[in-house]
């Protein structure tokens, strides 16, 4: 706690050296003037000067370490008008301006700095994807909605395991080591079990941040990546909203003002709500024929609210809830559904005489899911875990002319609750309480050509009573004006682990397990020496080193080398044979067994490295992606080494946007993906297993047994390569003034690829993942 001390020292000094810094300053936000929405990476730039800064997610900006003079501040962006304002700066004074544009096809001829090329040369912007809900609708929208599940995919360094139960992998980690956060708020589990589909509706959307490694000392508690995802507010000046219809669900939304502001700038107050369901699982067997007797047995209802209270000064607070519900059955393999909701409140600070921008957060949720498998699946029996916590935390900014620190701290707190029965009838139950506070300092440094980002996160397990260092570091050197050398690295640690089995071909179930305490004691590395565990912690250390270069000003590369190294990792022991209880724990009994073979959990460690290239091309009308990822990924378990079952060695993926007709009222969009195959585990033989129920006294003789399974190599087998083309067109009509009709015709698998699903272990009945599957949809914004 006095490392926590020292960094709460440090942000006082900060704090109090802002204020009195001998420099004028200006800040303030950017809004939407049709809307009041915050316009997000736009510029404010002092015209005939080299000052100026971007927005962030909030719209705000600020300029600070200015000369006392007299400015003509001006925010613009693409597609937006310009909006401009005199303003007179004193020495040492803090001017406060809020700026409305509007949407128009006219650029500003003398302001041409792009809000994209001043960030890549501020920031080191390592390993890093902003997306707005602009770049995600350039995705084929495959069942006529756009959605953030769709574009992912196509981000290096990410894989998914499939349209049906896939889950998201990240450079080698596992979906359980993925951060994910709406509005702050902790979601456990982000993806519905048709793979077509995330949690969030892309209408509500404001921007989502994925890290896919290297991330900086603000985010915590996950040692793979972080998915950063905001809310818009409601519609600050009238009612709108939107309805949809496809021939896979149904959406609605609407927003508004509570109540208005009584002047442009005021405060005022508004609400949000969206609400999407699929029927997929019904109209797939009246539209799609060309499906097997399940169809496709996928149902889920999502619901997103939030009310938001601003103030004239730009300060605001939001409250928010969501319940998130997903349900599949099928016949011959396992029903499974789960269950979430939360609620949570955050809000944005400024003060008045000074330049630090305060966040805070308070959030709950909770997630309960089940599987019910099959008898004749294969796979490991029924399932079940819940997760409940909260998490809140305060974040300040501080803003030095081209340099910003940032610190704060935050606390979370969550239960878990696991149960199962393995192969050998062995149940593995936990029930576990676990508090965690962190706190955390970086700082970014413009000096000349380089950008360095230092920070260093304190993250204490309470319940483990350990305390984690973890410093981090990005630099970018900025060579020229087109070429941008990068690095990111650090030390990441979590104290959560999956209740997924390593076994399953197809993982539907996704449940949470608190690190459990009771490791074993040693591990014995791949060269055969014995380590020691001396921590309950999950960690990794991350390595990234890469270039940006801007071959044109409408293309670009970008191109990243990754090291993940996964020093400690808690798995579901699928070696144990054994109760952990006398004799077997005893050592000199007779009796005694390793406690590989016996304990519940297994500590491992692997490596994830490749390389990920990502070519760019955007223009007004067309948008072009080229993306090749090549990646591996091992695990150790002190007694094999294997191929995790996310394990791809090669991905690639084409995406292209191109908008078209006399308004640009038409678009075709079109995305193809090709992926090596994953690995599995093979089935070896079948025997009879008799498990001795009534122990001495068991008929053996005349009692029958159960089916029991013996199986090869783990993740020896390697599954078929994986392709698929998706394409959809869209066409506008404009109604009125605030009404847009727009028609979606999509196709997905177009020319019909047989990719493997699943393959039953004792029938040998193969399903397959999506055939192709046209689709229809219409909505109506207004």
């Amino acid at each position: 706690m006095r490392n926590f001390t020292i960094l709460s020292f440090l942000g006082i000094l900060l704090l109090s050296s802002s204020v009195f810094a001998q420099n004028a300053n200006i800040r303030g936000f950017v809004y939407d003037k049709a809307t009041g929405e915050p316009v997000i990476f736009t510029n404010v730039v002092l015209k005939g000067t080299v000052y100026g800064a971007p927005t962030d997610e909030n719209g705000y900006f600020s300029i600070t370490k200015l000369p006392a003079g007299t400015y003509t501040v001006i925010a613009t962006s693409l597609g937006y008008d310009s909006a401009t304002a005199v303003v007179t700066l004193k020495e040492n004074s803090i001017e406060s301006r809020k700026f409305y544009i509007g949407e128009s096809s006219v650029n500003l001829g003398d302001v041409t700095i792009s809000a994209d090329k001043v960030e890549s040369q501020t920031t080191v912007k390592m390993s890093v994807t902003k997306l707005t809900p602009k770049e995600i609708k350039k995705m084929p929208s495959i069942g006529g909605e756009p959605d953030l599940a769709q574009y992912l995919q196509v981000l290096p360094g990410v894989v998914f395991t499939g349209d049906q139960g896939g889950q998201l992998y990240i450079r080698g980690g596992s979906p359980v080591q993925n951060k994910v956060l709406l509005d702050g708020m902790v979601i456990y589990n982000p993806f519905h079990s048709i793979g077509l589909f995330s949690v969030f509706d892309t209408d509500i959307m404001r921007n989502a941040d994925v890290y896919t490694g290297g991330y900086g000392a603000e985010y915590g508690g996950r040692i793979s990546s972080i998915m950063d995802i905001t809310t818009r507010d409601g519609n600050q000046k009238r009612l709108a909203g939107k309805i949809s219809a496809t021939t896979f669900g149904a959406k609605a939304l609407i927003e508004g003002p509570i109540k208005k502001a009584k002047e442009t700038g005021g405060g005022s107050s508004t609400f949000i709500l969206s609400a999407k369901s699929s029927y997929i699982d019904r109209s797939s067997e009246a539209l799609y024929n060309n499906l097997d007797e399940d169809g496709l047995p996928y149902n889920f209802t999502d619901l997103y609210g939030k009310i938001s209270l601003n103030g004239d000064n730009g300060s605001k607070i939001n409250f928010f809830g969501f319940n998130f519900k997903d349900e599949v059955d099928y016949p011959s393999l396992a029903k499974i559904d789960w269950n979430s909701v939360g609620f949570g409140s955050n809000f944005v600070l400024i003060p008045a005489r000074s330049q630090v921008l305060m966040e805070g957060i308070f959030a709950y949720s909770k997630y309960e899911t089940g599987i019910d498998e099959n008898d004749f699946a294969g796979g490991l029996t029924d399932r079940n875990s819940a997760i409940s916590g909260f998490n809140m935390g305060l974040n300040f900014t501080s803003f030095k002319g081209a340099n910003e620190a940032k610190y704060g701290f935050e606390i979370n707190g969550f239960n878990t609750d696991f149960s199962f029965i393995n192969q050998q009838s062995i149940e593995i139950k936990q029930e576990e309480n676990t508090t965690e506070i962190a706190g955390y300092f970086t700082y970014t440094i413009n000096k000349g050509k380089f950008v360095i980002e230092p920070g260093l996160r304190l993250h204490y397990f309470a319940s483990l009573s350990e305390m984690s260092p973890e410093p981090r570091l990005g630099l970018k050197y900025n060579a020229t004006d087109k070429l941008r050398i990068k690095f990111a690295g650090g030390l990441y640690a979590q104290n959560l682990m999956s209740a997924s089995s390593d076994r399953d071909i197809v993982n539907l179930f996704y449940g949470f397990l608190s690190g459990p305490q009771d490791l074993q004691d040693n591990l014995v590395t791949e060269d055969g020496d014995v380590k020691s565990i001396n921590s309950s912690l999950q960690k990794a250390q991350h390595f990234i080193l890469g270039f940006e270069y801007d071959i044109t000003p409408n293309l670009n590369v970008n191109v990243e080398g990754y090291l993940k190294r996964f020093t400690q990792l808690t798995n579901l022991n699928r070696n144990k044979l054994f109760e952990d209880v006398s004799p077997y724990n005893q050592v000199g009994n007779e009796k005694y067994v390793d406690e590989v073979y016996r304990t519940d959990y297994i500590v491992e460690t692997g490596d994830a490295y490749g390389v990920d290239v990502v070519f760019k091309y955007e223009r007004k009308q067309l948008s072009l992606w080229a993306v090749y990822s090549l990646g591996k990924v091992t695990r150790w378990d002190g007694i094999q080494e294997y191929a995790p079952i996310f394990d791809r060695r090669h991905n690639v993926n084409l995406v292209g946007s191109y908008a078209f007709g006399e308004d640009r009222d038409w678009s075709f969009d079109a995305r193809w993906n090709l992926g090596s195959g994953f690995p599995f585990t093979q089935t070896s033989a079948f025997y009879e297993q008799n498990t001795f129920l009534n122990g001495i006294n068991t008929d053996y003789v005349n009692q029958n047994g159960q089916l029991g399974i013996e199986y090869s190599e783990l993740s020896g087998g390697r599954l078929p390569y994986y392709h698929r083309l998706d394409i959809s067109l869209k066409k506008k009509f404009v109604v009125s003034k605030n009404s847009i009709l727009e028609a979606t015709a999509s196709v997905t698998n177009v020319y019909d690829r047989k990719n493997i699903f699943y393959i039953n272990r004792i029938t040998a009945d193969r399903k397959d993942q999506l055939p192709i599957l046209p689709s229809l949809g219409v909505s109506l914004t207004f």
